[in-house]
């Protein structure tokens, strides 16, 4: 049988036949995701993929929720003209550039890349003395992978104070403060390999979690090479305030994804690997893995009595099923029976529910939080598991009382009733309200304040980690594709609206209406650790083969026109951008050196390095600040030492 629909790219055949279950069985024996889902399943989810396309959406014929609060995109400015303000800030993760993408919404105007884990010149950032000293001590690594950036709450709302990014590959957890956009703390943690998270303990910011993932050794120090059965993984608290460990929970397999409960007690992660094996095949046998629920002051009271062993300078918390802090009516960390390798978790708006997406099923499970203290089985607090597709990865929320999950086989962002989902026999679709089809096989996706207890259900934003025929071809790396989805009208349906590209690989997003951000536009020379130069204050102080040369800059010169060393000096530069006006961003450049150090107004940096070749070096501004740009520039003179 041949079935013809159409999508946005143009008619497309799909063809149901021998040879499709041939590639089907041939699929499954390369992938359990395919050798998790039945074929009627596998079938059934590629017809309804063709009814989408053939529709538009299944808004029409689902019986959509005739919720209030509803807009129409007519009555939506979906376009930003210019001389505009986007109505929110979107942080994207960047994936493999070590940044922060922060875009406008709706416009999806790439407004600032912020850089985490990785150096980056024209910010400056990992050239000056104090932030290439924040990237030196956090472990000295030359590159890393953000996630999941989240922004700190107060009282369950976004108060604009830090973004919080982890770095998968190596380990760590960073801070941004959004008063200036940058980077200005990041935490090597020491018992953790792969951070796959950085969620904040609500309603208030009160830790925030790093998410490991990878099993091993405890400590990893050569011991229990090749037994895994002696690997681990744990949970890392973190202080936002001061950026150190506070402590460590050990858990069994390997956790993936987490997110916070809304009153302070209950922490949640999804966790696969239930087997504790290192192959693929191996970490698939089960058919259950586990949600695990966290119970913060029960950890806490752990620590305070004692109940740790200190490793590597963390308090570590005995939190694996068969420890004595799990035994009784209280335990530390309740292990949730879910389907086979669940992916995301995320606590809906109200706090009442935490959902689990099955990744190698083709259910959410519900869980009712509040029957975590009161049920024998904690199987009992699933309350509701619908059906939704195939690939489930994450999910997100509305204010009318929706979720919306991606999935990453079927290409689809789905929408879902939340409360009918749990008056639904589980497995059914009933709950399915809109699916909408995206280009192709999305990971995360985020709402607009949709981590918040009042999201606003107007914008959705996925994140898909395929863009095929989308853009402009660019050789064999195709650029990701981030698009814009209308959620705001429940009887016209999800629409697309934008789609934009970027670079890969992306994970997460955070959607922060503007009202909850007031970033400055001139640094405040308190917020900075360095004392500012003024027009009063240059000078070259000389001791002992150490040169300190303090000096201004702007339009269109330096505090000093020729600075002059001996070779083998240590030389450090103290540079002030006296400017008082807005956006006359200077420089200090010299490139021989590996030297380029921004400065915004009234920002002061610090940068040291030793002048080892004798010679004529231009230090120039690298930013075009005036129409005298160019001559803004002076002299280094290193004089060569005496034979």
């Amino acid at each position: 049988m041949t079935q013809t629909h159409d999508s946005d790219d143009g008619p497309t055949d799909t063809t149901h036949s021998t040879d499709v279950d041939l590639e089907i069985d041939a699929a499954s024996e390369r992938d359990p995701l395919f050798a998790r889902i039945p074929r009627r399943d596998f079938m059934k989810a590629g017809m309804a993929a063709g009814a989408v396309g053939a529709m538009g959406s299944l808004a029409g014929c689902t019986g959509i929720l005739d919720r209030d609060g509803s807009v129409s995109i007519d009555d939506v400015d979906t376009d930003v003209a210019p001389g505009d303000l986007d109505e929110y800030y979107a942080f994207l993760s960047g994936g493999h550039s070590g940044e922060v993408r922060v875009y406008g919404v709706p416009s999806m105007r790439q407004l600032m890349r912020i850089p985490v884990f990785s150096k980056e010149s024209a910010r400056g950032y990992g050239y000056d003395d104090e932030t290439r000293e924040l990237l030196e001590e956090s472990g000295g690594y030359t590159w890393g992978d953000v996630h999941h950036p989240r922004v700190s709450q107060t009282d369950n709302e976004y108060d604009g104070r830090w973004l919080f990014v982890n770095d998968k590959a190596n380990g760590r957890l960073a801070r941004i403060d959004l008063t200036y956009f940058e980077t200005d703390a990041i935490v090597d943690l020491p018992n953790q390999q792969g951070t796959h998270g950085a969620c904040a303990l609500m309603p208030d910011t009160k830790y925030i979690f790093g998410v490991g993932e990878f099993r091993v050794p405890m400590p990893n120090d050569g011991r229990d090479l090749d037994d895994p059965e002696e690997y681990t993984s744990v949970l890392s608290a973190v202080d936002p305030e001061t950026m150190n460990p506070v402590f460590d929970v050990l858990v069994d397999g390997n956790m993936d994804n987490a997110d916070s409960g809304k009153d302070g007690r209950w922490f949640f992660g999804t966790c696969y690997n239930s087997e504790e094996a290192v192959t693929e095949s191996e970490m698939t046998r089960s058919d259950t893995d586990y949600v695990q629920a966290f119970d913060i002051p029960a950890i806490e009271d752990a620590v305070e009595n004692g109940d740790y062993e200190e490793i590597d300078g963390v308090p570590v918390v005995d939190g694996t099923k068969d420890s004595s802090l799990n035994g009784g009516d209280s335990p530390i960390v309740h292990y949730i029976d879910v389907p086979s390798n669940p992916h995301g978790v995320t606590v809906t708006p109200d706090g009442s529910y935490a959902i689990a997406s099955g990744k190698l099923d083709n259910t959410c499970s519900v869980i009712d939080i509040a029957r975590l203290d009161e049920v024998d089985d904690l199987t009992d607090a699933i309350v509701g598991q619908p059906e939704l597709g195939m690939g489930p990865l994450h999910t997100r929320y509305d204010d009318r009382g929706h979720a919306y999950t991606s999935l990453f086989i079927d290409s689809q962002v789905v929408k879902w009733d939340i409360e009918r989902a749990v008056d639904s026999e589980p497995g059914s679709d009933e709950a399915v309200v809109d699916r909408i089809d995206v280009h192709y096989s999305p990971g995360h996706l985020n709402t607009s304040q949709s981590y918040t207890a009042d999201p606003r259900g107007d914008w959705l934003i996925s994140l898909n980690k395929h863009s095929m025929d989308r853009f402009l071809p660019v050789g064999p790396t195709f650029p990701v594709n981030d698009q814009l989805i209308y959620i705001g009208d429940d009887e016209e349906g999800m629409q697309l609206v934008k789609d934009t590209p970027g670079h890969p690989e992306p994970h997460d997003a955070t959607i922060v209406h503007r009202d909850n951000i007031e970033p400055a536009s001139i640094y405040d020379p308190d917020d900075l650790e360095l004392d500012p130069i003024g027009l009063d204050e240059t000078g070259i102080e000389r001791e002992d083969g150490r040169v300190h040369v303090k000096m201004y800059n702007q339009r269109n010169h330096f505090g000093h026109d020729t600075v002059t060393v001996e070779e083998g000096d240590e030389v450090t530069i103290t540079t002030t951008n006296i400017e008082s006006a807005e956006n006359i961003v200077h420089s200090l450049a010299i490139p021989q050196y590996d030297i380029n150090v921004k400065t915004a107004p009234q920002e002061t940096r610090e940068v040291t390095f030793t002048a080892d070749k004798p010679g004529v070096y231009w230090m120039y501004c690298a930013y075009f600040c005036s129409a005298l740009h160019l001559e803004m520039r002076s002299r280094l003179l290193v004089e060569p030492t005496e034979d």
